[in-house]
């Protein structure tokens, strides 16, 4: 799990509402909405982390960068959830933990995105049920089953690039490397990430709300996945140093959050709080 260091300096409702609520991941407000672009392009969690990751000339993520295969299986994880496909067991007596509740199926409506789909039909096939943690390393590839290696989701990285490219915000490139020659993917729209950006430092700024549960779920989610997938740095390097200062204080403050408290509670999205207890506890 990765942790915020010290700034470098300088250097570099209704069961149809319900359904609503969950596909666009948050709770709306009037102003948020009155707020909102309509022309922005719709990306996934997955496609919001790659992009942070990227580097914006070279067209590839940090070659040091470790975490991010994982948190791109987490948002996977959310982004279902959100969009009402999958959810968490009931708590039990026995099961209070989000890490020891199973992944259930919910419904098998196509999400339109073909790895979230692939990762549906794993979902709903495996019987029994897998924790969390479980399906972050099944669809990362890290089992030592062999019987359970066909769960992997493959070149995710690429095929995320390739929709992002089809969205007009990427390019595909040839690069050599002297042994080697590499496909990245150069940022081509640089209005898009410099939106992204922007949502992500005002939600620590601005539009900072002091309570979790009163966060944008989309919003909180990306915050804890950019965290886990080690990209958050990315968004925040930017600030002023005053500015920086206050967003990290506070992305600690949402971080440093307890999951299985903040689960718990009735108006919360379990799965983003038990992807956060599963990279917390990896």
């Amino acid at each position: 799990m990765t942790t915020l260091t010290h700034r470098n300096r300088r250097a570099e409702p209704s069961a149809q509402k319900q359904d609503q609520e969950e596909d666009t991941g948050r709770l709306s407000s009037p102003a948020e909405d009155n707020e909102s672009d309509s022309k922005d392009l719709r990306l996934t969690l997955m496609e919001e982390i790659l992009l942070l990751g990227l580097k914006d000339k070279e067209g590839y993520t940090s070659f040091w960068n470790d975490c991010i295969s994982s948190g791109l299986r987490g948002c996977i994880l959310i982004e279902l959830a959100l969009r009402g496909r999958i959810q968490l067991e009931p708590t039990t007596m026995r099961k209070k933990k989000l890490l020891d509740r199973k992944v259930l199926f919910k419904s098998e409506a196509p999400t339109g995105d073909v790895l979230l789909d692939e990762a549906l039909k794993h979902i709903k096939a495996t019987e029994p049920p897998e924790s969390v943690q479980s399906w972050i390393e099944l669809l990362t590839g890290e089992t030592w089953n062999p019987l359970k290696l066909h769960y992997q989701l493959r070149n995710v990285r690429e095929r995320l690039a390739k929709n992002l490219v089809e969205k007009g915000i990427l390019t595909t490139e040839k690069q050599n490397f002297l042994l080697f020659d590499m496909t990245t993917h150069p940022l081509t729209n640089s209005t898009e990430k410099q939106r992204l950006v922007k949502r992500v430092q005002e939600s620590l700024l601005e539009r900072w709300v002091n309570d979790v549960q009163r966060m944008d779920r989309r919003m909180l989610a990306l915050i804890i996945l950019a965290h886990a997938s080690d990209v958050l740095e990315n968004a925040l390097t930017p600030l002023s140093d005053e500015q920086y200062e206050l967003a990290t204080m506070r992305s600690r403050a949402v971080l440093d959050s307890n999951p299985d408290v903040e689960g718990a509670k009735p108006q919360a999205c379990g799965m983003i709080w038990a992807v956060m207890a599963a990279f917390n506890k990896a």
